[in-house]
This record gives structure tokens, C-alpha cells and sequence, in this order.
């Protein structure tokens, strides 16, 4: 500033990155220094103002390495036994949770899409060391990191079906991250699918598919990963009752394919699970909670992340529905049982190679969760059904 005191900066934590790369230290404002200092081994030196620089290297008043910040993790307050019913619902999330697949939600409003997503953060595994610096080095370059400090919850990300495609994709003058890159190893949640612009939909095809985006700006080029679990909920027509009878508009059935016809096939594709969500009957909005908790469900999930820690280490990949070529073949073939059922069900339904793919990764997760070595005819079965 004029009066010679250093402002914070955005992006300290990348910065420290490359100075550690190069072998240096690294200066930088008061401000930036505790998130600077999550690197570990580059010496930070965080100044208030130029003149605290000037003693510093003079040896007049030399300047203390900067400290880490605070490592915080956030614990949901929202448990799925809020949800009345919706069994169907709540194992689809398990599913989810555990293998990083992507969930597609149908459902007339009121039936508690957005109330099942909101509460998926509680079943998540926290992050791991090196996601929370992954992320967290993203998040600074956005900005949003809190005081220098690193949070070991997964990010949750829920924009606005009017967001702008720099919003979502990632833009702007210095070709800042967006929504997807921002839910990197966290969950992204778009309400309203359809309501979102077409082009911003077909945007998300390839960052889906290969877990990075690339940002491309005239006076930027940059990379950003984005290996995100997409949560989408949907209405299942434009005034939302297309089953019920009484209140469906006049156009029914047309409107419903219309509608969902804003979603390309190949975007639709992509999902490993689909499901519909059915309205609540208002006698069972009485009932007790029930069902598992989400406490009682995250301790499953992390059970079967475990499993695919182990399975995929010293590889790129992390969870099932990184599995790809020789890698899901090895892992993921179902016996000659679960092998013919799915055989009979890609012919059936016309399932292309990806959604052939997917079903079995799904599988390899619900075998997973079932503690389960082999993938067997029930898993492929179950996997299927959310197709």
C-alpha cells in the first residue's frame, strides 16, 4: 500500500509450492504468511510493512519463521434420519460417498432432493493430507481461504443455476478456478439441472470424464484438477408433477421429455447412478426417525474407502470410479453369474461401452461396502437398477 505496508495476497500457498520447488524462501505479507507455512519445508518470512523487510535482512530486527495456520474440520449438524423414508435414496448416497459416483436425483418438489444432498457432507471420510493441501491450494488461489488455515472437510459446493460458465468452468482475468475446480476431491451439488445453460451442461462433460479442466484465457493458460462427486437434482417436467395426476399441466407427457431432454444423452451417460426420488406421503411426516444415522453410515463409507486405499496405492487412482482399462478389469470382473446378468442388461437397455464400464465400477463399490473380495451376481444386479 502507499503507507508501505503489505497487503495480503491471493495464492501464498501455491507460491510457497514453487519456492519450495526451486530450493527458496519465501517472503510475503503478515497476512499470507500462516498459509504460506503449510508447505513445511520452505522458510517463510511474513512482513507487516517494507520497513519490517528492511530490518529483517539488515539484521536489525530479524523476523520469526511464520507458523501453519489452525487445521479445522467442520462436523454437519444435518443427519439423513432427518429424512423420513427414502431408503432407496439414502443407500444411493451411500454408494455415492463410498465410490465417488456421480448421483442424479429425479423428483417432484418437496420430495427431499436437496434435503438428501445437504446431508451427504456428513458421510464423507475427511480429507487426507495431501487432498486438504490439494485443495486447500485451489481454494487460495480463489481466495477463500479462512486466516491461514486448512480444513480437513471436504469442500460443498452448490451453485446457482445462473451462474455464469467463468463461475462454473473458471475464468476471468487471471483465469481463476471455478465451481468445479473449487469441489476438487469434495462434492458438487447443481439443483435444478436443467434450468442451467446448455452450454455450461456440455462444459461439464470433460471435466467429468477426466478429473481436470483447462482454462483458457488471453493472458492465461492453466490447468486445475477437479475430481469432484456431482450430485444433480432434477424436477421431472417444467411445472414438476408429470406422475401426479391432479396438479400435471396440460402437456404431460411431452413436457417431461422436453424437459429432461435438456440433458444430452452423453452428459446422461455419465452418471453412474440414477434414481427417482418419490414424494413423501404426509402420514409418514409423523413417523420417528429411523433408519441408519448419518454417524452409523460414514463409518461405512470410510470402511470402504479404506478398502480402496489400499487397493489403489502407489497408482493415480483413489477410488472405484477412477478404475479404467486393465486396472477395471482386474479389480472389477464379476463372476460368470454377475458376467452374464450384466451381459443380458447392456443388450436389453442399449447400455453404450461407458455405461458398461460404470455399472461394473458401481458394483465393485456395493462389493466394497458388503466387505465382499469378489463382485458377484447381487452387486451387478443392484448396480444396474441405477441405470
Amino acid at each position: 500500500s502507499l503507507d508501505g505496508a503489505l497487503v495480503p495476497v491471493i495464492g501464498a500457498l501455491p507460491a510457497a509450492m514453487a519456492a519450495s520447488e526451486q530450493n527458496r524462501g519465501l517472503l510475503c505479507p503478515k497476512a499470507s504468511g500462516a498459509e504460506a507455512a503449510w508447505v513445511g519445508n520452505v522458510q517463510v518470512i511474513a512482513a507487516q510493512t517494507l520497513g519490517d523487510v528492511v530490518r529483517h535482512f539488515t539484521g536489525q530486527s530479524p523476523i520469526q519463521p511464520a507458523q501453519p495456520g489452525e487445521v479445522t474440520q467442520h462436523n454437519s449438524t444435518k443427519d439423513l434420519t432427518d429424512v423420513k423414508g427414502q431408503e432407496r435414496a439414502k443407500r444411493a448416497l451411500k454408494i455415492a460417498a463410498a465410490g465417488r459416483h456421480h448421483l442424479m436425483m429425479v423428483g417432484t418438489p418437496g420430495s427431499g432432493k436437496s434435503m438428501l444432498a445437504a446431508r451427504l457432507s456428513g458421510i464423507l471420510p475427511p480429507l487426507s493430507a495431501k487432498e486438504a493441501l490439494e485443495t486447500s491450494m485451489i481454494h487460495s488461489l480463489a481466495g477463500l481461504l479462512d486466516a491461514g488455515g486448512i480444513s480437513k472437510s471436504r469442500p460443498f459446493r452448490e451453485p446457482h443455476h445462473t451462474a455464469s460458465m467463468a463461475a462454473i468452468v473458471g475464468g476471468g482475468r487471471n483465469a481463476k478456478p471455478g465451481e468445479i475446480s473449487l469441489a476438487h476431491n469434495g462434492v458438487l451439488f447443481m439443483d435444478e439441472f436443467p434450468e442451467y445453460p446448455r452450454t455450461v451442461l456440455e462444459t461439464l462433460r470433460q471435466p467429468v470424464e477426466s478429473g481436470e479442466v483447462v482454462v483458457a484465457r488471453a493472458n492465461a493458460h492453466v490447468q486445475y484438477p477437479c475430481r469432484f462427486l456431482l450430485v444433480a437434482a432434477a424436477n421431472p417436467c417444467k411445472c414438476g408433477y408429470l406422475t401426479d395426476p391432479i396438479r400435471a399441466c396440460a402437456r404431460v407427457p411431452i413436457c417431461g421429455e422436453e424437459y429432461m431432454s435438456r440433458i444430452s444423452g452423453p452428459l446422461m451417460d455419465r452418471f453412474d447412478l440414477r434414481i427417482e426420488v418419490p414424494p413423501v406421503a404426509l402420514c409418514d411426516l409423523d413417523l420417528p426417525q429411523s433408519g441408519e444415522t448419518s454417524a452409523m453410515i460414514a463409518a461405512r463409507v470410510a470402511t470402504g474407502r479404506a478398502v480402496q486405499t489400499a487397493r489403489f496405492a502407489g497408482t493415480s487412482m483413489r477410488v472405484n470410479a477412477d478404475l479404467e482399462g486393465r486396472a477395471l478389469e482386474d479389480v472389477a470382473t464379476p463372476d460368470a453369474d454377475g458376467k452374464d446378468l450384466l451381459l443380458r442388461v447392456a443388450e436389453r437397455f442399449g447400455l453404450s461401452a461407458r455405461g458398461y464400464h460404470r455399472v461394473l465400477r458401481v458394483a465393485r463399490t456395493i462389493a466394497d461396502l458388503d466387505g465382499s473380495a469378489d463382485v458377484r451376481k447381487p452387486h451387478v444386479a443392484e448396480a444396474a437398477g441405477y441405470r
